[in-house]
């Protein structure tokens, strides 16, 4: 087990989130280019990857951020520039003027939330658009699925026929999670059967996220022909805003193991990390992540239960096997963890939170961000 992690593993500190330069570079030259060969925007969704210390790289390849909430806004504009756009499902009265200076495009969940905000946006200059919804369903769970039966995300058809446009200069439509190329595609072909008699009026066109181009599996060629039919159909500017496609696969979290525990089954390694703290989506959702050098159990020669640090009877990542025992003070390495890992942790239980680090080309490991007991203490009273 240990022999079969790479050295820097051992070197680099612990907890710790490591993202691998290289990686993410290649991920931004994909992205690259499908905006050069599609003639499309791709901007960076802050609610998949905030990883700030790394926006003077990414701004290199993508012209702007978007945001979900005012923090976030403030965030694109502090530390990327660019175009900033902003979604929310509801906007706060006491936010929204300073929304409007900062933002270049507002999208408004609702005709109602349209007609509330809307002339102060398009005072302030923004450009507004409108969240639809497309009617299709791409994404099997319900947690992460935008056009579940009854979601309060996007306007439906029927509820735009006496919505008074005039002023909208876009529609956003966004179904998709970690999707392939085949659910893009049918996302754009069902927006056009759903709103194509808008499009004429529109200066653009948003597709939102999910669409998993870094994926091996996705069909970049495929997305965009789509994407460059679409333009050369409707002579409209087209988005897309993927957080996932960029720091997919790009990263891991680093554990060690502190104890191993008897019990009346497995024994559990219990790691310097924590699932509900520092992988919420591995109870949310729920999920598996991917071990380096592991197995599912009973495939190798040592099985054990990975736990969390935090009292938390359910903080369990599950059930692994390895090649040998692990022991107090092995590296356990959870793969895949810079993309919606991050943005989502905690400081439950006033474990502590992983370093940030970046493993540079050169094959250094610098640290960027340590966490420290101010960090804890600051975000209560």
């Amino acid at each position: 087990m240990l022999n079969a992690l790479p050295e820097w593993i051992h070197d680099c500190p612990s907890p710790a989130y490591v993202l691998e330069e290289a990686k993410l570079i290649r991920n931004l030259e994909l992205l690259q280019r499908v905006q050069d060969e599609a003639g499309v925007k791709i901007i960076l969704a802050l609610k998949g990857y905030a990883m700030w210390s790394t926006f003077p790289l990414i701004r290199r390849y993508l012209p702007g951020c978007t945001a979900s909430s005012l923090w976030e806004l403030k965030l694109a504009g502090d530390e990327f520039g660019g175009e900033c756009h902003i979604y929310a499902p509801a906007f706060r009265d006491d936010e929204f003027d300073e929304i409007a200076r900062l933002a270049g495009h507002v999208v408004f969940n609702s005709v109602g939330q349209w007609q509330r905000f809307g002339v102060l946006a398009r005072d302030a200059g923004c450009s507004c658009g409108l969240r639809v919804n497309p009617g299709i369903s791409e994404v099997a769970t319900d947690l992460y699925n935008p056009c579940f039966t009854g979601s309060r995300l996007g306007v439906r058809p029927e509820h735009l026929s006496d919505a008074g446009l005039d002023g909208i200069e876009g529609l956003h439509a966004h179904a998709l999670c970690e999707n392939l190329h085949d659910a893009s595609i049918r996302l754009i072909d069902s927006f056009e059967e759903r709103f194509g008699h808008l499009i004429p009026d529109l200066r653009w066109v948003n597709f939102g996220g999910g669409h998993l181009m870094t994926h091996a599996g996705y069909d970049v060629g495929a997305l965009i022909a789509r994407l460059a039919a679409f333009r050369e159909r409707w002579g409209v500017e087209v988005y897309l805003e993927p957080g996932g496609a960029v720091g997919w696969q790009t990263g891991v979290l680093v554990a060690s193991v502190l104890d191993i525990i008897p019990t009346d089954g497995l024994p559990v390694a219990i790691l310097d990390i924590s699932a509900t703290a520092h992988m919420p989506d591995v109870l949310e959702m729920p999920y598996r992540p991917a071990v380096t050098g592991a197995a599912e159990a009973g495939v190798k020669a040592y099985t054990c239960r990975l736990g969390g640090i935090s009292c938390l009877a359910g903080d369990v990542i599950g059930d692994y096997s390895f090649d040998t025992e692990l022991r107090i003070g092995s590296r356990v390495v959870f793969e895949d963890m810079i993309h919606y890992t991050m943005v989502k942790t905690t400081m439950f239980n006033g474990v502590r939170h992983p370093d940030i680090a970046i493993l540079r080309r050169s094959g250094k490991v610098e640290t960027i961000r340590r966490f420290d007991y101010r960090d804890f203490k600051q975000r209560l009273s």
